[in-house]
């Protein structure tokens, strides 16, 4: 009786079984994914949430492109980082997720396809499955770094696809976009009416990018584009829901697009007025949690650099930003078989590559995020604990 659209198998996977079994047994772990900046130790200034209670969020003024002064404020945001977008321009979401919600709907109809990368975070599946919409992989290839060949869309791409999703810095590789890169995507997509969609939400966080790396997916306008923002990682607030995405394109296209997004988020409003009243106060004032967040995830990255190398079975594959590293071992056992193995002899959580759809064994994805001291602690286990299976 049940909707198609969710996953057949509800059940934990086997690491998920094992790590609440450990837990139950009153094992403590050095936690390598966590990603919630909320749980991560970060000092929030005193009084930022007292923006949400402004008397101006007691009017509901219901705008199906957010409330001016929201989309002011991302708009502002889009300037600190370089890049000029108009307000009328941006849509106010209650998250990314959303975000890729509404535009699914405005995209595609049931049974058509969007493109998405991998290595890449897992939730694009889910999000489009819901929308009755199917994805098309293709790979991020890396060559010393990760890279994007757009021949490699092309073979995949057909008559239903309606849309390539980018990540930029991608999460878990941590690569960024080059300006070839990017002027080659949009030609891709202008030549065959695809649009662009690009989730920015880890471009606060350099870690080693390189001079060629593209800015935003808004630098070209060729193909029709949607930038991807929110509180969740700009500033570490999550837990207040507030996203936005940017519009640009072609004339035509462009106005068309946002008439229909209009019509779609008009019959949600979703965002809550006290944040979207509170955004400009939010993103100025947790311009210091950004800081933060961007000084602790290069340490982390340093320290986690500094210790592979001295071991020579296991190296860390370069990031150009993000708050997540790859690391790859030997692939002597399963991903998922040396994380359970990583949490049960060395108290030590980690991702295993395969939750982020890599094509094979021998890479695990930490989280940047841990308390100095808890990371080079679990690092240093996870490390020892690889070398092992290679010295029986």
């Amino acid at each position: 009786m049940f909707s198609h659209r969710l996953p057949p198998d509800l059940d934990p996977n086997p690491l998920t079984r094992a790590v609440s079994s450990l837990r139950a047994e009153g094992r403590v772990f050095i936690d390598l994914t966590a990603s919630t900046p909320t749980q991560c130790g970060f000092e929030y200034p005193a009084g930022l949430l007292g923006t949400l209670a402004d008397p101006r969020a007691l009017a509901y003024d219901p705008q199906p492109l957010g409330l001016e002064v929201a989309r002011e404020a991302a708009a502002a945001d889009y300037a600190r980082r370089g890049v000029r977008v108009a307000p009328d321009r941006i849509l106010i979401t209650a998250s990314s997720s959303e975000s890729y919600s509404l535009l699914f709907k405005l995209l595609c109809d049931p049974g058509d396809s969007v493109l998405v990368p991998a290595p890449s975070y897992p939730l694009f599946e889910h999000l489009a499955a819901l929308e009755a919409v199917a994805v098309q992989c293709y790979r991020l290839e890396f060559h010393g770094r990760w890279t994007l060949n757009v021949d490699d869309l092309a073979r995949v791409v057909d008559g239903r696809t309606r849309a390539v999703l980018v990540v930029s810095p991608n999460n878990p590789t941590g690569s960024m976009l080059t300006a070839t890169e990017l002027r080659d995507l949009h030609a891709f997509c202008a030549s065959r009416r695809l649009a662009l969609i690009g989730d920015e939400v880890f471009c606060d966080y350099p870690l080693q990018p390189g001079p060629e790396s593209a800015r935003s997916v808004l630098d070209e306008a060729q193909a029709l584009t949607m930038s991807l923002g929110g509180l969740s990682k700009s500033v570490g607030l999550p837990q207040l829901k507030l996203g936005w995405m940017a519009i640009s394109g072609p004339g035509e296209l462009l106005a068309d697009a946002v008439k229909r997004l209009e019509v779609i988020a008009d019959t949600y409003l979703s965002a809550a007025t006290p944040v979207q009243v509170a955004a400009s106060r939010l993103l100025a004032d947790g311009a210091t949690v950004r800081q933060q967040i961007a000084d602790r995830v290069l340490l982390n990255y340093t320290v986690l650099r500094s210790l592979a190398a001295h071991h020579p079975a296991v190296r860390v594959l370069p990031a150009e930003g993000g708050w997540s590293a790859v690391v790859q071992a030997p692939a002597v056992m399963s991903d998922e078989a040396r994380a359970i193995a990583l949490a049960r002899d060395a108290g030590v959580l980690v991702h295993p590559g395969y939750f982020f759809d890599f094509d094979r064994d021998g890479y695990f994805v930490v989280s940047l995020l841990a308390r100095p001291g808890d990371f080079r602690a679990g690092a240093s286990r996870m490390f020892h604990e690889m070398d092992r299976p290679i010295e029986r």
